[in-house]
C-alpha cells in the first residue's frame, strides 16, 4: 500500500514540477495524525512558489478518486487523506487493508513484521570476538546482545546471514595469561592436570586469576615484560603446531626462524596452551547457549595470522606496507589516518593483520554481499585504518566491510579493565540479574501462599493442587527468561552507539520501559485468550467497524493502525542497524494495548462482534510484542 501511494504521489508532483523527484513517506509520531504523512508540499514550495498549504490542497485534489476518499467521508475501503497546516498529507488506510493485516499476522506469527528490504542478500555479522584465557566480561554480553539482534533484524528484512564469531587464540593476552598461570602453580602446589579434576567455571576462575597476574606483574617488572614476550612467541609456534596435528596445516608463517627453542619448555606452553583455550571455548559456548545464539563459523585468530601474514609479505613490495625499525608497518598518515603496525618487530602478526586474512577468509566460506563487524566503539580508529588498508589489497572486500561501534558498558565509578581485574563478568550480570527475578516471584508466591492462593497471570488454583517444588522449577525457567531479556534490552533500548551504565533494579521493572514489561504484556494476551477459549481460526471480523460514529471503536481503530506500523518498523531497524526502534515500538505498543485493557471490556465485551474485534486485537498484540522480542534475542515465556 506504501508503494501504491508513493507511486500516485511522483505522478502528481511530476506534473506539477516537470521533473522526477523523490517522495518519502513517513510514519507520524501522533497516530491520530494517520498511518503515513509526507512533508513534500514544503520541500516544493519556494521551487514552485506557492504556501505549502496550497500545494497539499492541490495534491491531496489530484489523487486517483478510485483509491482516495476525502476524510470526511464513510468510504471505509478508500484510503483518508486530510491535509494539515504547515502543509503536512496525511494518510489513513482503509478499515479493511488494517484488518487484513492484523488476520496475516496472526495466520503466520513466526514471519510477523517480515519484508523484503534485503531479499537474499548474503550478509555477514560478524561478534563477539571474545579472548580465551580472559573471562567473558559485561561487554562481550552487549556485543553479543547487538550482533545477534542486528542478525535477527536483517534476517526479518530478507537477508541471509552468516554470524561470525572471531576469537583472540594468541596474542599477548594468552602470554600473560600463561605467565600468571605457571607462577599461581607454584605458589598454589597445582599443576595443570589437578587444575582439569575441577569443574569449568572453577578452571575459568583460575584462568582469569592468572591473567590478571600475570598482566600486573608485565606492567611492574622489566624482567617479566621480557619473559611474558618470550612467551608470546611459544604461544603463535604452540597454536601452530595444534593446528598441523588437527588440521593438516602447511604454514605460512616461520615463527622459529632458525631460533633455539627450549624443547621442554615449549612442550610445557603447548600443554598449558592447549588446555586453557580448550576450557575457555567450552566455557564461551555455553554463554553462547544461554543468550540463546549459534554460530555459522568460527575463526581464531591463530589460523587469521597465517593469511593475514601472508598478505602483509605480499603486498611489502608494492609499497603499500613499508618497513620500519625491525616491523612492518600501514603508513596512514597518508591517508588523514594514523599509521599501524601489521607485523611486528619479533615477526609476529599483529591484530591488524589478522583482521585483513579474516576478511577474505569470511567471504572464502560465504560469498557475502556486505560484512558487518561489530565491536566497542573505542576501536573505530582502528577500524579505519583496517578499511583503507584492504582498499588497496582488496577493493572489493573493503567496500563491503561495514564497521558498527557500539557504546561502552560502565561500572558507577568507571571503565572497566580485566587486566586489574576490575571488571562485571558477563556470566555474573545474567545471575544476578536472574536471582533478582527469582527473588520477585518467590515474594509473590510467598504471598499468595499466606492467602492458601497460587496466582499466574493465567489462573488461579488453590495450593494443595499444586506440587510446590515443581512450581518454583518453573518459576526458576521463567526467572530465566525475565533476567536475560531484562539484561538484553537494557542494552538495546538506548541505541547501539551509546555508553550504559547499567541498572539492574530499573531494568526488571514491570512499570517501565524494560524487557519484562513487555514479557508480562505478552503473557496479559495470552491469558486472555485462554480464558476466552476462542481459537485464533474462530475470528470473524467485518471489514467496517467503526460503524456510524467513528468515535465508538477510536481505540480499535488506534490499537490496528499501531499494529499496521510493525512492518515499517522492522524495516526501519534494519535499514539503520537501530535496534531501539523496535523496542521504542514494542514499548509504545503495550503501552496502549495495557490502557485498552484497562478501558475495555474483552472477554464480555458488549456484543459478539465487539468481542471478536478486541480478541483479535489481543492476539495480533501477542504475535507482534512475541515477534518484536525474538527480533531483539528475547524470549517471551507463557507465565509470569
Amino acid at each position: 500500500m506504501k508503494n501504491e501511494i508513493i507511486s500516485i504521489l511522483q505522478k502528481i508532483v511530476k506534473k506539477l514540477t516537470k521533473e522526477d523527484v523523490k517522495i518519502s513517506l513517513s510514519i507520524p509520531k501522533d497516530i491520530n495524525h494517520g498511518d503515513y504523512t509526507t512533508n513534500i508540499a514544503l520541500i516544493l514550495s519556494k521551487q514552485l512558489g506557492q504556501t505549502p498549504t496550497i500545494i497539499a490542497n492541490t495534491i491531496a485534489a489530484s489523487l486517483d478518486p478510485e483509491l482516495f476518499a476525502s476524510k470526511n467521508l464513510d468510504k471505509k475501503d478508500l484510503i483518508s487523506v486530510e491535509v494539515v497546516k504547515p502543509g503536512f498529507i496525511n494518510f489513513y488506510l482503509p478499515e479493511s487493508e488494517l484488518l487484513k493485516n492484523a488476520q496475516e499476522f496472526i495466520s503466520n506469527p513466526e514471519k510477523a513484521g517480515n519484508t523484503e528490504k534485503f531479499k537474499n542478500k548474503k550478509i555477514s555479522v560478524e561478534y563477539t570476538d571474545p579472548n580465551p584465557f580472559k573471562e567473558f566480561h559485561i561487554g562481550h554480553v552487549y556485543t553479543n546482545t547487538v550482533g545477534e539482534s542486528v542478525s535477527r533484524i536483517f534476517e526479518a528484512n530478507g537477508a541471509i546471514v552468516w554470524r561470525a564469531d572471531y576469537f583472540g587464540d594468541v596474542g599477548m593476552h594468552v602470554a600473560k595469561a600463561l605467565y600468571g598461570l605457571m607462577k599461581k602453580f607454584k605458589e598454589d602446589n597445582l599443576n595443570i592436570d589437578q587444575l582439569s579434576k575441577k569443574n569449568l567455571k572453577e578452571r575459568i576462575n583460575y584462568l582469569g586469576q592468572s591473567y590478571t597476574l600475570g598482566s600486573t606483574l608485565f606492567e611492574e617488572d622489566s624482567l617479566v615484560k621480557e619473559e611474558v614476550k618470550k612467551i608470546n612467541k611459544l604461544v603463535f609456534i604452540a597454536a601452530q603446531e595444534m593446528w598441523i596435528k588437527e588440521k593438516n596445516l602447511i604454514p605460512t608463517v616461520d615463527y622459529i626462524k632458525n631460533e633455539k627453542i627450549d624443547q621442554s619448555e615449549m612442550e610445557n606452553i603447548y600443554k598449558l596452551y592447549t588446555f586453557g583455550r580448550k576450557w575457555s571455548l567450552e566455557y564461551f559456548d555455553s554463554i553462547y547457549d544461554r543468550l540463546g545464539m549459534k554460530f555459522n563459523g568460527y575463526y581464531p585468530e591463530s589460523l587469521a595470522a597465517e593469511r593475514g601474514y601472508k598478505l602483509v609479505m605480499d603486498h611489502l613490495k608494492d609499497g603499500i606496507f613499508t618497513k620500519n625499525d625491525g616491523a612492518i608497518i600501514f603508513e596512514g598518515e597518508k591517508f588523514g589516518l594514523h599509521t599501524r603496525v601489521f607485523i611486528n618487530s619479533l615477526g609476529l602478526p599483529t591484530y591488524e593483520a589478522k583482521e585483513l586474512g579474516l576478511a577474505g577468509w569470511k567471504y572464502e566460506d560465504f560469498k557475502y554481499d556486505k560484512s558487518y563487524i561489530v565491536t566497542g566503539s573505542e576501536i573505530t580508529e582502528y577500524f579505519k585504518v583496517l578499511i583503507k588498508a584492504l582498499s588497496l589489497i582488496s577493493p572489493d572486500l573493503a567496500s563491503k566491510t561495514n564497521h558498527i561501534p557500539h557504546g561502552m558498558v560502565r561500572l558507577p565509578e568507571g571503565k572497566m579493565s580485566s587486566r586489574t581485574g576490575k571488571i562485571i563478568l558477563g556470566e555474573q550480570l545474567l545471575d544476578q540479574a536472574v536471582q533478582k527475578a527469582i527473588n520477585l516471584s518467590k515474594h509473590s508466591v510467598d504471598k499468595f501462599e499466606e492467602e492458601q492462593v497460587v496466582m499466574t497471570v493465567s489462573s488461579k488454583k488453590s495450593l494443595g493442587a499444586l506440587n510446590h517444588g515443581m512450581l518454583f522449577n518453573e518459576l526458576n525457567k521463567t526467572s530465566e527468561l525475565v533476567g536475560i531479556g531484562a539484561v538484553k534490552y537494557a542494552f538495546l533500548k538506548s541505541g547501539i552507539g551509546k555508553d550504559i551504565e547499567f541498572d539492574l533494579e530499573k531494568s526488571l521493572s514491570l512499570n517501565g520501559n524494560s524487557g519484562p514489561y513487555l514479557q508480562y504484556t505478552y503473557v496479559r494476551t495470552q491469558s486472555i485468550l485462554e480464558k476466552s477459549r476462542v481459537q485464533n481460526s474462530e475470528f470473524r471480523i467485518d471489514k467496517n467497524i467503526s460503524g456510524t460514529n467513528q468515535n465508538d471503536n477510536r481505540e480499535e481503530l488506534l490499537l490496528l493502525r499501531k499494529l499496521y506500523q510493525f512492518s515499517e518498523i522492522v524495516e526501519n531497524a534494519g535499514e539503520t542497524l537501530s535496534p531501539n526502534v523496535i523496542c521504542e515500538y514494542l514499548f509504545e505498543l503495550a503501552q496502549e494495548f495495557n490502557l485498552f485493557y484497562q478501558k475495555k471490556r474483552i472477554i464480555n465485551a458488549e456484543s459478539g462482534e465487539l468481542k471478536n474485534l478486541r480478541l483479535l486485537l489481543t492476539s495480533t498484540v501477542g504475535v507482534v510484542v512475541k515477534r518484536g522480542l525474538n527480533l531483539l534475542g528475547i524470549e517471551a515465556p507463557k507465565k509470569m
